[in-house]
């Protein structure tokens, strides 16, 4: 992984400030509880300038991680969106990684962070792809993790929420010290979950399937994206849980993610899959381009374009 390489401006508590100070206080009650909720969102540069890919369905899940946490916000979704679009424009880059956070600022510390403001962030930098452009055409080699993906009794999977990924971080560390690329977590029951930030599908006798939100998923924003995407080719698709040998013997594994894109999974504990050849994997990426890119009016809905005025509250 490469630094962040600083940028003119982060939006923080409704100004755009300046990159060196956006800061916080070293007691402020998120980053000592994990009481912070986040998204991960892209942008991309089209024919008609940068545009943000499915703002507002990734704006809606961060609401809805609020309310599963009793989070009160201070902005609604629109001045959410005039805020992106606005740190979009302020930085001038047009492929880029936004981050919006909500967090538990300096207030009071103990568990309760209902006595601690809410503070809300934007962050942006230039991000390639998450497991590596050569992960994206090759595939990566990942490993079944000795860690258990959490479930609703421990903690809501549904919201995107920094204390989750504590789990998401052991998994990953497991894995690249073991020599592999990335994980994969099982649930409770023993059924394949997800890995530690993307989405997972199967390929097998030309059935896509991924697992339903009930093993314990985060429903991925790509990853829904990815489900359209194969519909629109035609393919069978099927929500269901799936094994760990399953996995050994499927046709194609690919991870789907903001982050990862669509990454296709070449190796899982030592085992090749498939053939190497990736057909639907190179079809499902090719519609992913062409939708970020704008360049299909079936996908013109999921973007908002950050050259257009903010959208009105």
């Amino acid at each position: 992984m490469v630094g962040i390489r600083a940028l003119a401006k982060i939006w923080l508590n409704g100004r755009l400030v300046p990159w060196d100070e956006a800061r916080i206080h070293v007691l402020t009650h998120g980053l000592h509880y994990g009481y912070s909720i986040f998204e991960g969102i892209r942008c991309h540069g089209t024919a008609r300038g940068p545009a943000v890919f499915r703002l507002r369905d990734h704006l809606d899940r961060f609401l809805n991680s609020a309310k599963i946490y009793r989070m009160q916000l201070p902005y609604d979704r629109p001045a959410l969106e005039r805020a992106t679009l606005d740190l979009v424009r302020a930085n001038g880059i047009p492929d880029a990684y936004l981050r919006p956070v909500a967090y538990s600022g300096y207030g009071q510390m103990g568990l309760d962070p209902t006595q601690s403001p809410v503070e809300v962030a934007i962050g942006m930098w230039e991000w390639g792809a998450y497991l590596g452009d050569d992960g994206v055409r090759r595939g990566v080699r990942a490993t079944v993790s000795s860690w258990v993906r959490i479930d609703s009794r421990m903690l809501p999977p549904q919201a995107k929420c920094a204390a989750n990924y504590a789990n998401s971080a052991l998994a990953k560390m497991e894995a690249t010290r073991a020599g592999y690329d990335e994980a994969i977590l099982l649930n409770a029951a023993g059924m394949v979950a997800e890995g530690p930030g993307e989405n997972i599908f199967r390929v097998k006798n030309g059935i896509v399937s991924t697992p339903p939100a009930s093993s314990g998923i985060l429903r991925g924003v790509t990853r829904d994206s990815v489900i359209r995407f194969v519909q629109d080719e035609g393919l069978e698709f099927q929500r269901t849980d799936f094994t760990r040998e399953e996995l050994f013997t499927a046709d194609e594994l690919f991870y789907t993610g903001t982050a990862a894109g669509i990454t296709p999974i070449r190796e899982v504990d030592g085992r090749p899959i498939g053939s190497g050849d990736y057909p639907v994997v190179k079809r499902l990426q090719d519609r992913y381009d062409v939708a970020i890119h704008g360049r299909s009016e079936r996908y013109a809905g999921w973007l908002t374009y950050a050259t257009a005025p903010g959208p009105a509250a």
